[in-house]
């Protein structure tokens, strides 16, 4: 097979997420919010495999014809913000004026920073919270935690979008990625466990959900705060 068919079959393949993302809206729309998680979970591991491909294939220079990151940006606002911010204000979750205000603040800040020209730094990690509304609403949904509290944590993400905190991307981000990848495929599979089994409040999934959300989100900043060891020369 050509090099240029290879690249132009991974946009094909990162354009499948759109079609999950509908099925992940068919669902929400009829209130069946754990198949509504598990075709975004689908999504999620489609998005996670794609930009490897898209690297290892060199998409921009053999299948230029289509802009990937485009494309990307496109689904990522789709699976990682409308849908779960639909999700989020219709089932309840965060009553009156939360709920209206909690949608604002993530569609409105989110399609701000997926324009935000500066999301990266120098070691492949984002700039301020990379919008990943997907992965937050999901533990969410399986903890239920007091409204207040949801308010509360969408408040200081979408604040936390602009403000100079590293977020790290498991796949590109070289520093402790021997834990950062195992700790985002084990949040795959935990999300999709919570959402096979209905959310179940006794699951298991529950705690690996909560162990790796919180490496996920805090590794960053964290190695920020430890500066990384220079070595000594010989």
């Amino acid at each position: 097979m050509k090099l240029t068919t290879k690249a132009l079959l991974v946009h094909l393949f990162t354009a499948t997420g759109a079609v999950f993302a509908m099925l992940a809206m068919l669902e929400a729309v009829k209130a069946d919010w754990a198949m509504m998680f598990l075709w975004l979970v689908v999504a999620f591991v489609v998005d996670g495999i794609d930009g490897p491909l898209a690297r290892r294939y060199d998409v921009k220079a053999n299948a230029p014809t289509f802009d990937g990151v485009l494309l990307d940006l496109i689904i990522d606002y789709l699976t990682y913000v409308f849908i779960p911010a639909f999700a989020l204000f219709q089932s309840g979750l965060l009553p009156g004026w939360t709920g209206w205000a909690s949608i604002i603040a993530i569609t409105f800040s989110s399609a701000l920073y997926f324009a935000f020209t500066g999301m990266k730094t120098a070691d492949n990690s984002f700039l301020g919270f990379p919008g990943c509304w997907n992965m937050v609403v999901l533990v969410l949904f399986a903890l239920e935690p007091n409204f207040w509290v949801m308010f509360a944590i969408i408040v200081l993400l979408a604040v936390a979008m602009f403000l100079p905190l590293k977020f790290i991307h498991p796949v590109r981000t070289a520093r402790w990625r021997a834990v950062s990848l195992p700790m985002a495929i084990g949040w795959t599979v935990f999300a999709g466990w919570a959402a096979w089994v209905g959310f179940h409040p006794e699951s298991w999934a529950h705690w690996g959900l909560v162990i790796t959300t919180l490496y996920l989100l805090c590794a960053g900043i964290v190695q920020q705060i430890v500066p990384r060891r220079r070595r000594r020369a010989a």
